[in-house]
């Protein structure tokens, strides 16, 4: 009888599979013997559809589960290493138990393993033996393995990717916040889940001007939505208070401004300060040697300096930025000194101030009535306070077609506050002159208001946030109806962006 090659019997070893008779060949992905895959697959609770579409995963899945029996504790391996990971110009010598936990690097070392015997299945049924009992003299002899892996991610440095192999043998690996980056892209690529998140969280608690950016940018390009959220969110509370005075407002990408501007959450002390967050953000595209942040007049010469003979959202280099603008409500701009300068610098389009001003003229012609603004939560007037630790009370008066109020906050104990808007006479102004010199006065008893109080606050990487419903009101000049309902907040959260949206309806 003719001996069959010892390649060829180990094709033909069969292997039992389940609770019944049915086998497959240990060689083959998958031997066509379906329902022996499939109670596979219910042993070591592994998606049948999914081994179907990659039948290597259900291989690397067994023997994940086999080694992670012995690594709960990632205990660092006594003995020699036995596989030299080759990889960014360099050589990393590991532990055969401890780079199963990556997929990537189990991949690998089963294709070398493939490559580099003619018996890679008893060879690894052999290795799994040994490893599940826990036997060191029933290990096999070491035997180093080679495996390369290519890198072509520019978020992976060196350091950072040790850092995510470190992981490999140590439960809490310490990560540098400077190298968070490279050990978040690093955990990608080695499909290390659990590291990941630790970035992802890590990343989303160390939210700031200066990482912004890079943050963001790195949560659409690993589709993690978590991340991405996270750096809309705190730009939405930060773009105007924080990011707007700093260096870092060039750095912001347009898309992420851009929807940022259209959130109904988006804080801001009012109007104008957001328009000027705005222009700032286009002087620093335009002028990448500035280095610090210019003054106002700066930015307003700078645009001044165009031709005269088409605004600045009219040419070429504007076109493309009018989408951000159209998301002002510059409805909301109701200073003349702020509308001069808009007319001052022909940066606005000559048909939208004409609009403003008219319906600036028809309001003030109607005792108020914003007859131009019906959508509370995209057209009303926002103004905003930013209580911070050291306020027990704070306030900002603001003047609108003649009408005055007062946005406050209040502080009760160290978890309480409350935050209303009253109204108040032009007589009983403590500065009158600064809101009303050159403007108008209204002796209407009564004023239609249609609005909302908004307050958030982030505590421990989680944003809380306190609301009114959308509230119609007569306010007058005495107790109570010159007093608004008061949105009551408890929180350990600091600081608070408190926002007051409103219109006045038609009356």
């Amino acid at each position: 009888m003719k001996m069959l090659h010892p390649q060829h019997r180990a094709r033909l070893q069969r292997r039992m599979v389940g609770s019944t008779n049915r086998w497959r060949f240990p060689r083959e992905a998958f031997s066509g013997d379906l329902l022996g895959l499939s109670q596979m697959c219910k042993a070591l609770n592994v998606d049948f559809e999914e081994v179907l579409k990659n039948p290597d995963r259900l291989c690397i899945s067994q023997i994940q589960k086999i080694f992670s029996g012995n690594l709960k504790n990632k205990t660092i391996p006594s003995g020699e290493a036995d596989v030299i990971l080759t990889c960014l110009g360099s050589k990393w010598e590991l532990h055969q138990p401890q780079l199963f936990q990556s997929e990537t690097l189990a991949k690998l070392f089963l294709m070398a393993l493939a490559q580099g015997t003619t018996s890679p299945t008893k060879e690894l049924e052999r290795l799994l033996r040994a490893h599940s009992r826990g036997n060191v003299k029933e290990r096999p002899p070491i035997k180093k393995m080679v495996i390369s892996l290519k890198i072509n991610d520019p978020l992976v440095t060196k350091v950072a990717f040790a850092t995510a192999l470190k992981n490999l043998y140590l439960s809490e690996v310490e990560i540098n916040t400077n190298d968070v980056l490279g050990v978040l892209a690093s955990a990608h690529i080695l499909q290390l889940s659990s590291l990941f998140q630790r970035c992802v969280t890590m990343m989303m608690n160390g939210l700031m001007p200066s990482t912004i950016k890079d943050f963001y940018l790195a949560g659409c390009k690993y589709k993690e939505e978590q991340l991405t959220t996270a750096c809309e969110k705190w730009l939405e509370m930060n773009l105007v208070p924080l990011v707007g005075t700093q260096i870092h407002l060039r750095k912001i990408p347009q898309e992420l401004l851009h929807k940022v501007l259209r959130s109904p959450r988006l804080f801001t002390f009012n109007e104008f300060h957001l328009l000027k967050t705005l222009l700032l953000w286009v002087f620093l595209q335009l002028n990448h040697k500035i280095q610090t942040v210019p003054v106002h007049e700066t930015v307003l010469a700078f645009f001044k300096s165009f031709p005269k003979k088409h605004s600045f959202l009219d040419q070429d280099a504007g076109q493309s930025l009018v989408p951000l603008f159209l998301c002002l409500r510059l409805h909301g701009i109701i200073k003349g000194k702020n509308l001069e300068e808009l007319r001052h610098i022909n940066f606005f389009p000559e048909s939208w101030l004409i609009r403003v001003t008219a319906n600036h003229y028809h309001a003030l012609e109607n005792g108020g009535d914003m007859v131009h603004v019906k959508d509370l939560a995209t057209q009303a007037m926002r103004f905003g306070l930013l209580f911070n630790q050291e306020y027990t009370t704070h306030s900002e008066m603001i003047a609108v077609y003649g009408f005055f109020f007062e946005i406050k906050g209040i502080k009760h104990d160290t978890t309480s506050y409350s935050f209303y808007m009253q109204r108040v006479k032009h007589t009983d102004l403590g500065f009158p002159s600064l809101l009303y010199e050159h403007g108008p006065v209204s002796l209407r008893t009564e004023r239609l208001v249609k609005y909302e109080i908004r307050a958030q606050t982030l505590v421990d990487g989680k944003w809380q946030e306190f609301r009114t419903n959308q509230i119609t009101q007569k306010f007058g000049f005495v107790k109570p109806s010159c007093k608004s309902h008061a949105l009551k907040v408890q929180t350990v959260g600091i600081p608070i962006y408190a926002s007051f949206s409103f219109i006045f309806p038609t009356s």
